[in-house]
């Protein structure tokens, strides 16, 4: 077996590839690893989002916790930021949550958080999966009086949403919003606070059955959303993707407002209240270019990473910043949530508009999206890394960059999965960047055949 752990826990197909024994075996070593050090019983938070697959693994997964000696508290339906909050506020020693993100309905994923609410180190990732692979560590089965129960924290929903409310100031009064739950872990917490912050509010997919989770919906599929706003006449329509850490906003226009726009407008706001910590934010070298641009007219300080919300994150504690993110609508503001969060996100940058009284057409338009095309191209797998040390093709691209004069660039990235490198090239000027793309395209694929 390879590696159980990606860039965001343990995801697979439900009952092939994550079993329910898997789950059991991850609750147990996760429970050992995780409240080893715990004096008392510890007790751990599970979540899961609304896939059908959630109640199987859920109690697998609860099974393997209490094997191990810890009580599992059960906070059902709940969005993956819920947990990562709720460990904190009330004291549990870990977090799960039993969620695939956007994925369709057929996958599921199980993840960790730790006493302080953050997503685990490599280190100790690594460490549930020596114990799971290879028995590196033997785990003790306690018996009688030691061995671990389940309870529920009935409050988990309402305590999310009052934490959520408390974000911001004021209300959402005279606002008409739109709002796509993507059948999710969301549909309950997001349309209940922002109505009891009193906005006029139209939700769409909110009613899930099991299987219709991301289906055609959420902030991976935007047509419904851009379509509903508009026929609704409503001020601004906002979309969750599955488990809610994420979220994608479109203008009166039925217009994208991505997580770059997002990070500018909110970014900009902080700024001028003297809120935005080091005059920085984290993003990842896939933002806009249009978003530096932004930056650099506003004084703002960009520092850029890999791909991957978890790296966002690492640069931001690194730096002490406070607001950092992804294209995706992955938004991290550090001054309320150790991960993304999507409706303390959206409560935000609605905020933004109550107390500005712009449309968010407006707001949006402190920065310009160039356009950006992306191009893949096939080479042998076991040279695709050679690129970076090619010489022909490291000449094209500085030739390239040297003729956008600062108003475009080249990003190339290796595929991990497959014997692709892609080719990104940003400019003005759309057909001017796609010939480009093709051509370094080619150049790549002679050279590294």
């Amino acid at each position: 077996m390879g590696r159980l752990f990606g860039t965001d826990g343990v995801r697979g197909v439900a009952n092939t590839e994550l079993t329910g024994e898997l789950a059991y075996n991850l609750g147990r070593a996760g429970a050992y690893v995780l409240a080893s050090e715990s004096l008392h019983m510890p007790r751990i938070l599970v979540g899961k989002d609304t896939r059908k697959s959630g109640d199987m693994l859920e109690k697998a997964l609860v099974a393997g916790i209490c094997s191990a000696g810890a009580e599992a508290v059960i906070a059902g339906f709940i969005p993956t930021p819920a947990i990562a909050h709720l460990v904190r506020e009330h004291k549990f020693d870990a977090g799960v949550m039993i969620s695939a993100s956007h994925n369709p309905a057929e996958f599921n994923g199980i993840k960790f958080f730790n006493s302080e609410g953050y997503k685990l180190s490599d280190a100790m990732e690594d460490r549930i999966e020596a114990i799971i692979l290879n028995n590196a560590e033997q785990i003790p089965s306690p018996q009688g009086a030691n061995i671990g129960i389940t309870s529920e924290l009935v409050t988990a929903v309402d305590d999310y949403v009052e934490f959520a409310i408390s974000t911001i100031k004021g209300d959402l009064k005279g606002l008409k919003i739109a709002m796509d739950c993507a059948n999710g872990a969301s549909y309950i917490t997001s349309p209940t606070a922002v109505r009891k912050l009193g906005a006029d509010l139209l939700v769409i997919n909110n009613d899930p059955d099991g299987l219709n989770i991301n289906k055609d919906c959420g902030s991976t599929h935007l047509s419904m959303l851009k379509n509903f706003t508009r026929d609704n006449c409503c001020d601004v329509g906002l979309a969750f993707d599955g488990d809610a850490d994420r979220v994608l906003f479109v203008d009166e226009n039925g217009e994208l407002i991505d997580g770059d726009k997002i990070m500018a407008i909110i970014g900009l706001y902080l700024k001028n209240k003297n809120l935005l910590k080091n005059n920085t934010i984290v993003a990842t070298v896939m933002s806009n270019l249009g978003f530096d641009i932004m930056a650099k007219e506003n004084g703002i300080n960009l520092v850029k990473t890999v791909v991957g919300d978890r790296y966002v994150l690492e640069k931001m504690l690194e730096g002490d910043y406070t607001l950092g993110g992804e294209q995706s609508g992955h938004i991290i503001l550090r001054s309320f949530n150790t991960t993304g969060d999507g409706l303390v996100t959206a409560l935000q940058l609605l905020a933004i508009m109550k107390e500005s009284g712009k449309k968010l057409s407006e707001l949006a338009s402190v920065m310009t999206t160039f356009p950006q095309v992306l191009k893949n191209a096939k080479v042998c797998n076991s040279k695709k890394y050679n690129y970076l040390d090619d010489p022909i093709i490291a000449q094209k691209c500085s030739e390239l960059e040297e003729t956008f004069h600062g108003e475009g660039r080249v990003l190339i990235r290796t595929s991990g999965t497959e014997p692709l490198v892609r080719v990104m090239i940003e400019g003005r000027e759309q057909e001017y960047i796609t010939n480009k793309a093709i051509e370094l395209v080619k150049i790549i694929e002679e050279r590294l055949a």
